[in-house]
């Protein structure tokens, strides 16, 4: 049981690490931070629907990664938890096809909220047309991460004998 849980944790590690690293990687291109984001780590947001414990390694990559946000603790706290809670849905979600849909949603919702309120400083009379933009433009990049590449890990994943063994066997039966 020992060896089970120290194989959770290592894996939910390397998934945070991989994330944080891709985001960086994205800030090269200037698509980590902005109105409009594509972070390549973000296509690792639908992993929790095989290995739902990659969620808070996915959380502690999204959090590190925003310690270099230029929108502060602002985005340290909400973009933050904008991922952890698409994480733990993705996790929860009965249907392959289904498991970018959170993140997506999550990040326009919560992210576009929160660049809208930097942006108008605060809910002023802007913010809810802020918000709309926001949203449309952050779940543009974040349907293009999860949406096709997210998609393709999730079809070539299970095709992979070493990771096939260590996924939930109802959920290889999930399409």
């Amino acid at each position: 049981m020992q060896k089970l849980q120290t194989q959770h944790l290592t894996r939910a590690a390397a998934v945070g690490a991989a994330y944080a690293v891709l985001s960086l990687f994205s800030s090269v291109f200037s698509l980590t931070f902005g109105v409009v984001q594509c972070r390549f780590s973000e296509a690792l947001c639908v992993l929790p629907f095989f290995f739902p414990e990659t969620v808070w390694g996915l959380f502690a990559g999204c959090l590190i990664t925003n310690l270099l946000s230029p929108y502060g603790l602002l985005d340290l706290i909400v973009g933050s938890l904008a991922t952890l809670i698409a994480a733990l849905w993705t996790a929860h979600v009965p249907k392959r096809w289904m498991a970018p849909i959170p993140p997506v949603l999550c990040n326009m919702v919560i992210v576009g909220a929160e660049i809208a309120w930097f942006e108008t400083n605060g809910f002023g009379s802007a913010f809810f047309a802020a918000w709309a933009w926001n949203g449309l433009t952050v779940g543009i990049g974040e349907a293009a991460a999860c949406g096709l590449v997210g998609t393709l890990l999730l079809r070539v994943l299970p095709r992979i004998p070493a990771l096939r063994s260590l996924m939930q066997p109802e959920r290889l039966g999930a399409i």
